[in-house]
């Protein structure tokens, strides 16, 4: 198991405790100024050894920047382009200039909080979370690893994500929007009327189309990481059949004049449109041009078109499965204040169901006050 021996120094007799790992690697501190003092140490290693919750040290020397390479490669595995991209450069920018050099088992608490504070004052709620989630991620798995016995990084205060409200076009908006889009009006269109992604948009392909049927199937997904252009499957990795309105299949069709079933629906053909600049970009000045709101985004549209299918009747089933969401909760935490004027419909329909029934005229003649026992209503069986 372990020992204690002592040795000769300048300051006087020492002591040295020797043991060793569940691995089986030899370990050893000396220093210490009494024998009873290195017994109790070498007592607390074979007891947390026997509870399997040994910590080996000198495991716990190395730094976060050591450990931060292994868990962003498990990430780029995991994750999307575009997501990881984000992460990768928030360790470098904000994680790996204040953490990259600091040991696993000198990471303070307070130090953290401290740390989570300043980036919190400077930056979005989105990036901090981000930067902290990092380090709390790599300190987690250090904790799986035995490396340290607890993450100190948890139960810190983090700033919260303030939701932006949604902007919703009208008909007559999307309209003027689309035809101050000049080439890409249909494009406009197609986003504001069936909810798909922009990069959703920029991977379709003419094979993509259906017509007849008035679909479009969303395969593919072309995100800009960087300076490149990445395709890939849409989010969540769910292929979807999306509807669109008749008075957009002329507009598409041209869009695909001259192009081969392989060929990109919007743009030349062959290389895929990229989102504006929000700077000085086309959107930038349609919006002007149109009058929209000004802080419109071009994720909006797909809020837009979840808003007119609301408005139109679709249930939050079909607003679920044209947008994609993962299930039928997520599209009502979204835009669940949407359906809000159903239920002033379901309310309007069953007071008019009942006035149209015989139940309805028993009601009224057991309220009428006619006789002191109430009327119970019954239906003769057909």
């Amino acid at each position: 198991m372990g020992s204690v021996t002592s040795y000769e120094t300048t300051a006087g007799r020492r002591y040295r405790v020797r043991w060793r790992t569940p691995e089986h690697a030899q370990r050893e501190r000396k220093g210490f100024a009494t024998k009873r003092s290195a017994d109790l140490f070498l007592a607390d290693k074979e007891v947390s050894m026997a509870r399997g919750d040994y910590i080996d040290t000198s495991l716990s020397k190395v730094t976060i920047g050591e450990r931060a390479g292994a868990w962003l490669a498990g990430k780029e595995r995991a994750l999307k382009p575009s997501a990881y991209y984000a992460l990768e450069i928030t360790w470098r920018l904000h994680v790996e200039p204040r953490w990259g050099s600091v040991a696993l088992h000198a990471v303070e608490h307070s130090e953290v909080q401290a740390w989570v504070a300043e980036l919190a004052a400077r930056r979005s709620a989105t990036v901090t979370l981000r930067a902290y989630g990092i380090l709390a991620g790599i300190l987690d798995v250090a904790v799986k690893d035995r490396r340290v016995t607890r993450n100190v990084a948890r139960d810190v205060d983090l700033p919260r994500k303030r939701k932006k409200a949604h902007v919703y076009l009208t008909h007559e908006q999307v309209d003027a929007l689309a035809r101050e889009a000049g080439q890409y009006a249909t494009l406009v269109r197609v986003l504001a009327y069936t909810g798909i992604r922009w990069g959703e948009a920029s991977g379709l392909r003419v094979k993509h189309l259906d017509m007849l049927r008035g679909r479009l199937q969303v395969d593919e997904n072309a995100v800009k990481v960087g300076t490149e252009v990445i395709v890939g499957s849409p989010k969540s990795h769910r292929v979807r059949s999306v509807p669109f309105p008749r008075f957009l299949a002329e507009s598409l069709a041209r869009q695909c004049e001259g192009k081969t079933r392989e060929q990109l629906v919007f743009g030349d053909g062959h290389n895929h449109i990229t989102t504006p600049s929000w700077r000085d970009g086309w959107f930038v000045y349609a919006k002007r041009r149109s009058g929209v709101p000004a802080e419109l985004t071009i994720h909006d549209l797909r809020h837009t078109a979840a808003s007119l299918a609301i408005a139109a009747g679709a249930n939050v089933k079909a607003v679920q499965r044209m947008l994609g969401h993962a299930s039928a909760a997520m599209t009502l935490d979204v835009y669940g204040h949407l359906f809000d004027d159903d239920l002033d419909a379901v309310s309007a329909a069953l007071d008019e169901a009942v006035r149209v029934s015989s139940v309805g005229d028993l009601w009224a003649i057991g309220d009428s006050g006619a006789s002191e026992t109430p009327a119970i209503p019954v239906i003769a069986r057909k």
